[in-house]
């Protein structure tokens, strides 16, 4: 039998042609160089000509992300086809979080408006397309919780359900402010686990943040069970009391015994 013997690339556009039809939607510029023998500088211009056919999004320097049909109006496919090849091509641990992991967990009422992600460094926005990919520094984040969830091209880091929750109060202003975290809350308040919920707190290092997811999802209505045992644990921490919001007044404003927060706040829940 013979088989016929498939053409090497010969140009960066057979070369892309080739990787997405192996569902590879990431590349390097030095693995195109090595594939077609091409100059630096050849490949710059090759990779300018595919970004302005919108075949091409550039999100760093020297990393491409193949662009299928489908996506060609956005000008890039969604950040989580290309997230996790990102980071690994920065050298860097991460794990999507806050309003994007709520969503992905089904808290989804209101779609983010940015692909959220957390890192142990600084690392600036980036807009992929339409995309706008934001990034928020957790120096402390090598024990959070989080999860492996499959994606269209591979799979990506994402902070569990109680580790989102509690990230959502640390990022509080960041996450939509009070009333939009206690909305997205109230979605997630069936999809957590007392136990997963407090071998998260066991990694938060403020505790007013522990504090304050407690008494917003007594709000929300979480189950009893749950804050009973929430509750019981931060007893044993000996907590001091602490401000609903951390950036308002506090005088004269009732405290809850239970969780021993001052409530300078109302919470509002958007109907979901």
């Amino acid at each position: 039998m013979n088989i016929k013997k498939q053409n090497k690339p010969t140009s960066l556009a057979q070369l892309v042609d080739s990787y997405q039809s192996s569902g590879k939607y990431t590349f390097l510029r030095d693995e195109a160089i090595t594939a077609l023998g091409l100059s630096k500088q050849a490949i710059k211009k090759a990779v300018e000509r595919l970004v302005a056919k919108q075949r091409l999004a550039v999100p760093r320097r020297g990393f491409y992300v193949i662009v299928p049909l489908e996506y060609r109006q956005a000008e890039a496919p969604p950040p989580i086809w290309f997230i996790d090849d990102l980071m690994r091509f920065h050298g860097c641990s991460y794990y999507v979080g806050l309003l994007s992991a709520a969503a992905i967990h089904g808290a989804a009422h209101q779609q983010p408006q940015e692909f959220q992600v957390i890192a142990p460094i600084q690392l600036r926005q980036l807009n992929v397309g339409r995309a706008r990919i934001r990034f928020f520094t957790k120096q402390q984040m090598k024990h959070t919780p989080i999860q492996e969830v499959k994606t269209e091209t591979g799979s990506m880091r994402v902070s569990t359900p109680e580790a989102t929750a509690l990230d959502l109060v640390r990022y509080m202003e960041n996450a939509g402010h009070l009333n939009h975290v206690a909305t997205v809350l109230s979605e997630l308040a069936d999809r957590l686990d007392a136990g997963k919920l407090i071998s998260a707190a066991e990694q938060e290092p403020e505790l007013a943040h522990v504090q304050r997811l407690g008494y917003l999802l007594d709000q929300v209505g979480v189950s009893a069970s749950l804050s009973t045992q929430l509750a019981e644990w931060i007893t044993k921490k000996k907590p001091t009391s602490t401000a609903l919001r951390a950036d308002k007044p506090t005088a004269r404003q009732p405290t809850d015994r239970k969780w021993k927060v001052r409530v300078n706040e109302k919470i509002e829940v958007d109907e979901v």
